[in-house]
């Protein structure tokens, strides 16, 4: 079974962008208008620009689905850009001709700012280190990449992710927590599912979402932008994925990687996370209470999000992403120019939204379904969605029975009461693991 990875390419403002999915099973229904939902989704939100009602993003399926199903080869995906038509010739793939450069160079000097280079780098922005990495002498090379506009690739592939866990009882979903210091009150967050997501800004609290709106209504009035924080929780997990063994098969470490790569944000937390450092011991760990009549183990509370020692433990696994300020700013900052590095007055600037974090959500969904999707498909392996499904299925009925009973000293035995050298009944655990003081 080949592993579940994926990848993207394009361009903000070239004729289309990318995403090849390889590693998915066989079998699984996949349609456009499924992947088309989740596009949309990215497109909401309060506090968004004017791309947006530019783009209405859907992606084309060009490989790996036949009548619906995929195939087990990889999938590509293709998401048109509509804004390709106004920067044709300042994206145009084919070198320019003499007539083509002297055609640009003029528009540039009549003040199109399309065609002019870009030099002036913008704060917290990838232009300055972009340019300076790949020995650019103009920003756009940079920003056209760089841009958030890709991460409609990102979430074309996670659709595809979220059917593949869909079929395996495994739902994920994310909200709007935090938007400019105004947080939601657990206490009154009573919107549903569905009530939430035709909200403004996707915040199950009705009375934070206003507040919340107020504050980008605020920052559009300075010019400025704000940022915020989301909330991606998984349910349906089964207890084991991940390991413990190496620090590259830790789920909570390949889940952080995938949702810092996401362009905007610059912090992420399981549970309660950084909150956990202000509490004691004694409140923050989750209590085992012990297996239901299922078999299933209950933890007490989940400040851990789901995931101990890099493994899921069979709680909803809760991530959270910080989300900073949109870089391009309406009334921009000072900055400095590549060429010359004299400073200037103003960074440069392009249409820009205000607020993005309802759409740093959804694209953060995407980043969580294609991590878990992976780490399935490496514990329950098979080339159709049929064979995970049968691999999960049995591994779930497995740990549900009770252990046998350790032997201090010997193996552990399959009949139902271990006994020992000595013809006495095998021993139970102590509550002293002997481990050392770096437990």
């Amino acid at each position: 079974m080949t592993a579940f990875r994926f990848l993207t390419a394009g361009e903000s403002h070239g004729p289309t962008l990318g995403a090849i999915v390889e590693g998915v099973p066989a079998g699984l229904m996949v349609t456009e208008t499924m992947i088309a939902a989740d596009l949309a989704r990215r497109q909401k939100g309060y506090g968004r620009g004017a791309r947006q009602a530019i783009e209405q993003d859907r992606a084309e399926i060009l490989g790996g689905v036949r009548h619906g199903r995929t195939l087990g080869s990889p999938v590509l995906l293709l998401v048109h850009n509509r804004d390709w038509e106004n920067w044709t010739r300042v994206m145009q793939v084919a070198p320019l001709s003499d007539e083509e450069a002297a055609d640009l160079a003029a528009s540039a000097d009549d003040g199109n700012k399309r065609a002019t280079p870009v030099t002036r780098v913008r704060p917290g922005h990838a232009d300055l280190a972009g340019a300076l990495k790949y020995d650019f002498n103009d920003v756009r090379n940079v920003l056209e990449r760089a841009s958030a506009r890709e991460t409609a690739a990102r979430v074309a592939a996670g659709a595809i992710a979220r059917a593949f866990l869909h079929e395996l009882g495994i739902e994920i979903w994310s909200f709007t927590a935090e938007v400019g210091g105004v947080a939601l009150d657990p206490a009154r967050a009573t919107r549903s599912r569905e009530e939430t997501e035709a909200s403004p800004l996707r915040c199950p609290d009705p009375a934070a979402e206003a507040a919340m709106t107020a504050r980008i209504d605020e920052a559009r009035s300075a010019g400025d932008t704000v940022g915020g924080v989301f909330e991606v929780v998984a349910h349906g997990l089964p207890i084991g994925l991940g390991s413990y063994v190496h620090w590259d098969r830790r789920l909570d470490a390949a889940l952080a990687g995938a949702v810092m790569s996401i362009n905007i944000v610059k912090g992420v937390e399981f549970g309660l996370g950084f909150e956990q450092t202000r509490r004691f011991g004694s409140t923050v760990h989750d209590v085992i209470e012990g297996r239901d009549d299922d078999g299933r183990w209950i933890h007490r509370s989940n400040n851990a999000g789901g995931l101990t020692g890099g493994v899921t433990n069979g709680e909803p696994l809760v991530v959270r992403g910080a989300v900073k300020p949109i870089s391009t700013l309406a009334r921009p900052l000072p900055s400095a120019d590549l060429i010359t590095g004299d400073a200037v007055d103003k960074a440069h600037y392009e249409r820009s939204d205000i607020s993005v974090v309802p759409a740093a959500g959804v694209v953060a969904e995407a980043m969580v379904m294609l991590t878990l999707a992976a780490f399935v498909v490496e514990k329950f392996g098979g080339d159709t969605v049929d064979d995970v499904r049968t691999g999960l299925d049995a591994y779930r009925s497995r740990i549900t029975v009770p252990a046998e009973t350790p032997v201090a000293g010997g193996a552990a035995r399959r009949s139902a009461k271990a006994v020992g050298p000595s013809g006495a009944s095998g021993l139970t655990g102590t509550d002293e693991a002997g481990s050392g003081g770096d437990d």
